[in-house]
């Protein structure tokens, strides 16, 4: 179970994290080079990511829940002080993924971007409290030396270089793949 958390840790830091600039990155490709490249192919792409992400992590809460319940917390949060919060997480982490099998909603960027980022709502809501609590401390000087690379800062323009980058490899593959299936479909209809 802890290879199965880690494998999911390690999906969520180096991609899932990375969609929301990924697919900004894919709405100003879009809008520059207006159907030049493929960018409904990747995000046709990014749509399976996410459902196939989603049934993973489902996979894990559902076999955690009910093989490891003091690991998961789950009826203590869902009936808690905070029970409309992670009511709000849980159900947008696990319903609104499966909206992207609707074909029309799942090529809208917009509608992508929003199920990506109500994916991990509550990653989002965690980041927000620690940045607005780490301001707000009076006292101590660590909080005034800490280094740029240790920085919030850092971490969020680290994140949207990564996904720029997964975003531009993704649709240079797809370039490469068209170039091959024009280039094969010359050969068969020169021969």
């Amino acid at each position: 179970m802890d290879l199965y958390k880690r494998i999911i840790e390690i999906i969520d830091a180096n991609l899932i994290h990375c969609f929301v600039p990924i697919i900004l990155t894919l709405i100003f490709v879009e809008l520059f080079f207006k159907r030049r490249f493929e960018t409904k192919k990747v995000l046709n792409l990014i749509c399976w990511f996410i459902i196939l992400y989603s049934i993973i992590t489902w996979t894990y809460s559902l076999i955690g829940m009910i093989f490891y319940p003091e690991k998961f917390a789950f009826t203590q949060r869902a009936t808690g002080p905070y029970k409309w919060a992670f009511w709000i997480m849980f159900l947008s982490a696990l319903i609104l993924p499966f909206t992207l099998f609707i074909k029309k909603i799942a090529s809208n960027f917009y509608y992508v971007m929003f199920v990506a980022i109500f994916m991990k709502i509550g990653f989002y809501f965690e980041r927000f409290v620690i940045i607005v609590t780490s301001y707000h401390r009076d006292y101590g000087e660590e909080i005034r030396n800490v280094e740029f690379l240790d920085s919030f800062t850092f971490g969020v323009i680290m994140l949207f270089i990564q996904g720029i980058i997964i975003a531009l490899i993704l649709l240079g593959i797809f370039e490469i793949l068209k170039k091959k299936r024009l280039q094969n479909k010359g050969f068969e209809n020169g021969l």
